[in-house]
C-alpha cells in the first residue's frame, strides 16, 4: 500500500519529528523563521518546507511583516490529533491511578516501619 502523502492530513504531518519539533516551539507565541532557524538549529530552508507542509495542513498561520514572516501554531488544525489521542486517556488515568496507589502504599509501609521503630526505641 503506498504511503499518503505528507501534506495529505495532520497525522502524516507531524510523523516527521521535526515538524514535531517546530510545533511545539511555536506553542507558547509566535515566531519569525530566522528565529525557529536559529532557536531549533535547522537550517532555513528545511524549516521553511516544513512550515510549508505545516500551514497546508492547517497546523500554523503565517503572518507577513514587511519582509519577515511570522508563524504560530493553530490551535484549531490540532484538534483532530487531540480527539484521536483522547481515545487512549482512559489508559493513561487507569496507569496513573496504579502508579498513585502503588506510590501512597509504599509510603503508608514507610509510615508504619517508622512507627514501629520509634515504639521499640522507649
Amino acid at each position: 500500500m503506498p504511503r499518503a502523502a505528507t501534506t495529505s492530513d495532520v497525522f502524516n504531518a507531524v510523523a516527521e519529528p521535526r515538524r514535531r519539533d517546530i510545533l511545539q516551539f511555536l506553542a507558547t507565541r509566535e515566531r519569525p523563521v530566522g528565529e525557529i532557524v536559529t532557536g531549533l538549529g535547522f537550517d532555513q530552508p528545511s524549516v521553511s518546507k516544513h512550515l510549508r507542509v505545516l500551514s497546508e495542513v492547517g497546523l500554523v498561520t503565517a503572518r507577513r511583516e514587511g519582509q519577515f514572516m511570522f508563524y504560530k501554531t493553530n490551535a484549531e488544525g490540532l484538534r483532530p490529533l487531540h480527539e484521536w489521542a483522547k481515545t487512549f486517556e482512559q489508559y493513561w488515568a487507569h496507569q496513573l491511578v496504579r502508579v498513585k496507589q502503588r506510590a501512597e502504599a509504599k509510603v503508608g509501609r514507610r509510615s508504619e516501619t517508622n512507627s514501629n521503630k520509634k515504639g521499640e526505641e522507649k
